[in-house]
């Protein structure tokens, strides 16, 4: 009697690559997409198919091919510490997910040079930090100054000057549009270092100096706070100096929150209490980008 010959998978399937390109991911640059076009005054009505663009771009296709490069090349770690992954489950057999990266990055490319220079440019920068942030031989996810500073930019900067380009019609955002866009990028940063506590014990056994690892837990915490609260303290300043108190005070609103809430995340564990605040303190912070984008509006 013959024996059966087990099934062996040898292509990928489409629920295993959307698992890849984690869609929970998509939604912080798309946020700040959507800061980029509440900044530029005027219509979206003849707009719709750049801003529909827009939003694939900066959701499933950079930032999808930011997670699906990340997974290829910690696919030996995700072995250990996260064997039901589609890379090391299996579900994503071979070079599949390697060649979904490179599949999503040309056709990034492709849909951002249908948007402008501009919005092509911002991509090319976005997909080349994809890349050094996980592949070698730069691996900046090593180093959490770098490798927190390369996704900031991704999530925040990035997207809100590829919006306001979409709105504008491909052209260059303002200068003030792309200081704001900057601050709330620094800013980020220490979101990315408060996203770190998650995974300390696997940093450490794998090397991975991420800040809570490099300073120390409390030194970390403290370090994220005053990262998050400086930038948007001058922008409170500058958007009340370019005339716009009202929303000034909005944004001002949103960060004395935040500070309240920061106190609670610097008196206990930071892995009690990190999820809470990523939850409370990070949606003010989202909140405070559209409250100033409003206001870049007001001021055109």
């Amino acid at each position: 009697m013959a024996r059966a010959i087990p099934y062996v998978q040898t292509t990928p399937r489409m629920p295993a690559v959307l698992e890849l390109l984690k869609p929970i991911t998509w939604f912080p640059p798309m946020w700040a997409f959507m800061c980029g076009l509440v900044s530029i005054p005027g219509s979206s009505a003849n707009r719709w198919t750049a801003i529909v663009g827009g939003i694939a771009l900066t959701g499933p296709l950079v930032c999808g091919t930011s997670q699906a490069v990340n997974d290829w090349f910690d696919r030996h770690v995700d072995a250990i510490n996260e064997p039901n992954r589609p890379i090391p489950s299996g579900r994503l057999p071979g070079r599949s997910a390697f060649y979904v990266a490179i599949v999503w990055t040309a056709l990034s490319l492709l849909v951002a040079a249908q948007l402008g220079r501009t919005v092509l440019a911002a991509s090319c920068v976005g997909m080349a930090l994809a890349w050094a942030y996980s592949a070698p031989p730069f691996r900046l996810k090593r180093n959490g100054w770098w490798g927190n500073s390369a996704v900031a930019l991704c999530y925040e900067g990035l997207p809100w000057v590829t919006g306001a380009a979409v709105m504008a019609g491909g052209t260059l955002p303002s200068p003030k549009i792309m200081a704001l866009a900057a601050l709330y990028s620094i800013g980020a940063h220490g979101i990315m270092t408060l996203n770190d506590f998650k995974s300390v014990d696997g940093d450490r056994q794998m090397g991975i100096s991420s800040l809570p690892v490099k300073l120390g837990e409390f030194n970390a915490l403290a370090m994220a706070c005053f990262v998050m609260a400086v930038p948007q303290a001058i922008v409170i300043g500058l958007l009340a100096l370019w005339g716009a108190p009202l929303m000034a005070s909005v944004v001002g609103m949103l960060w004395l929150g935040q500070l309240f809430l920061m106190e609670r995340l610097l008196d206990e564990r930071p892995k009690d209490v990190v999820p809470w605040y990523n939850a409370t303190g990070v949606t003010l912070y989202v909140l405070g980008m559209l409250a100033a984008a409003f206001a870049m509006r007001l001021l055109a």
